[in-house]
């Protein structure tokens, strides 16, 4: 298994630990939102964008994306990144490419997930801090 894909299916996984582990809403000075536009590469590299805010913890924190299209049960994760919880705005951007399915220009739907892995015994907890679901344009580059 390569690594993208690892990465992915860890960040999923984590995403629905963190579903379940969550309080019912997170602190409204916490926020990720999703830009508009997303391009595709003409190999199938994705990069998605938005900007991000979050409160200071005591694990660190991922910023997860992932693109559907077409069929919104077939979610593609997109890259990952760590996010720095200052209460600042922030820009992130994650960018990954998908093998299984091309995507092509057009709409899609992206989510974003601002997390973090609290130290909780021998495995980190994951807590949400933001999610956002959003339609895009996806634009070739």
């Amino acid at each position: 298994m390569s690594v993208r894909p690892a990465l992915a299916a860890a960040f999923g996984a984590a995403a629905l630990l963190a579903a379940l582990a969550a309080p019912a809403g997170a602190a409204p000075a916490e926020t990720v939102t999703v830009a508009p536009t997303a391009r595709i590469a003409a190999d199938g590299t994705v990069t998605l964008s938005g900007t991000y805010r979050c409160l200071p913890g005591t694990g660190p924190v991922l910023i997860s994306s992932s693109v559907s299209q077409a069929d919104a049960r077939v979610k593609h994760g997109i890259g990952g990144s760590g996010a720095r919880c200052d209460g600042a705005e922030h820009r992130w951007e994650n960018t990954g490419k998908v093998t299984s399915e091309t995507l092509a220009p057009g709409t899609a739907h992206v989510e974003a997930t601002l997390m973090e892995l609290r130290p909780a015994g021998i495995a980190p907890l994951p807590v949400l801090h933001a999610t956002e679901n959003q339609d895009v344009t996806l634009v070739q580059q």
